[in-house]
C-alpha cells in the first residue's frame, strides 16, 4: 500500500475516534485503559507475526523513560476523552493541536534551543488562534466551556512531553516504542481507574463493548501499525503534512456527526493553530511560501 495513503487513512481513522467515545458509559480514565491494553495486545500478534517479536531497549534509563512516556499517553487520552465531554469536538481537538508549540517553548527552556524571530512569531499567532478559539463571534465565553478546553490543553501538555520525551530515546522506534508505552500507560492507569472511578466494563452493553473493540483494535492496534510502517517510506515533512488530516477530520466529524457548531472565528482560529503550527515544523517562511504560489503574470 502507498505511504502516503497509508497515512491518510490512519489520520482519517483518529479522526473519527470521538464518534467510539463518546458512545460508551464508561468514565474517561477506564476508556483509556482498555484503549491501551487492547491496542497492545493487538500490536503484540501483528508484531509476532511480521517482524517475529518486539525489541526492548537495553538501556535501564531508556526503559525509565519510556515507563514515563507511556504513563504520559495514558493520561493525555483521559484529559482528552476529558476534554469531549466538556466542550464540542472541534475545540477540543484544537487545542489539542496546540501541543506543537508547547513542545516549541518547552525546548528552549530544556534543551536551551534558541528562538528565532519567526518561530517567535509563529508561537504569537498560533496562541491567538486558542484565544480565538476560546471566545464566540463576540470574544464570550457562552457557548464554549472553558473546562473542556483547559482538559483539551492538558492533553496538549502531556502529548508534548511524549514528544520531549522520545528524543532520548535511541535504541528502540517505531510502534515497537509505542507496543512499550502502551503496555507502560496499561501499567499505570489500571491503579488510576481502580482508585478513581472504579471498574464499570460489567455495565457496558453490546454497543459500548463492539465501540471498546473498535476503538482499541482497530483505532489505535492496527491503525498504529498502518501508520508507523507509512514512515518508513516518508519524509518527516511529508509525515507532518498529511498528519494534518486528523483535526480536519475531527471537525467535520463534530459538525455532520454531533450537530456541534463552530463559529466563523472559531474557524480562523483553528486555521492559525493549525496553519501557524505546520509552517513552524517545515521551518516556512511567509514570504518564501508567497513567493513559491505567486502566479507569475
Amino acid at each position: 500500500m502507498n505511504a502516503k495513503f497509508k497515512i491518510i487513512i490512519s489520520m482519517i481513522v483518529f479522526g473519527t475516534i470521538p464518534i467510539f467515545v463518546k458512545n460508551m458509559e464508561l468514565p474517561a480514565g477506564e476508556i483509556a485503559l482498555y484503549r491501551a491494553i487492547i491496542a497492545s495486545v493487538t500490536i503484540l500478534i501483528y508484531k509476532t507475526i511480521v517482524d517475529k517479536g518486539i525489541s526492548l531497549p537495553k538501556s535501564k534509563n531508556e526503559r525509565y523513560i519510556l515507563f514515563l512516556s507511556g504513563a504520559s499517553i495514558g493520561f493525555s487520552w483521559i484529559l482528552l476523552f476529558q476534554a469531549y465531554n466538556f466542550t464540542t469536538i472541534s475545540a477540543a481537538t484544537l487545542s489539542y493541536y496546540f501541543a506543537p508549540s508547547i513542545v516549541l517553548i518547552a525546548s528552549t527552556i530544556l534543551f536551551r534551543e534558541k528562538l528565532t524571530a519567526l518561530q517567535i512569531i509563529y508561537f504569537v499567532m498560533a496562541t491567538i488562534g486558542l484565544i480565538f478559539i476560546i471566545g464566540d463571534d463576540s470574544f464570550g465565553l457562552d457557548n464554549i466551556d472553558i473546562k473542556g478546553i483547559t482538559f483539551g490543553l492538558g492533553a496538549a501538555s502531556l502529548y508534548a512531553t511524549v514528544v520531549i520525551l522520545n528524543k532520548f530515546i535511541k535504541t528502540v522506534t517505531g510502534i515497537d516504542k509505542t507496543f512499550i508505552q502502551l503496555v507502560a500507560a496499561s501499567f499505570v492507569l489500571i491503579p488510576y481507574a481502580s482508585f478513581t472511578t472504579g471498574i464499570h466494563i460489567n455495565s457496558l452493553n453490546y454497543v459500548g463493548i463492539i465501540n471498546l473493540l473498535i476503538l482499541g483494535v482497530f483505532h489505535t492496534g492496527i491503525t498504529y501499525c498502518l501508520f508507523f510502517s507509512s514512515l518508513r517510506d516518508l519524509s518527516g515533512q511529508e509525515a507532518s503534512i498529511l498528519s494534518y488530516v486528523d483535526p480536519f477530520v475531527a471537525i467535520l466529524v463534530s459538525v455532520s456527526v454531533f450537530g456541534e457548531t463552530i463559529s466563523s472565528i472559531q474557524i480562523i482560529g483553528g486555521i492559525m493553530i493549525l496553519g501557524f503550527s505546520l509552517m513552524n515544523e517545515l521551518n516556512i517562511s511567509p514570504i518564501k511560501l508567497y513567493k513559491k504560489f505567486q502566479i507569475k503574470t
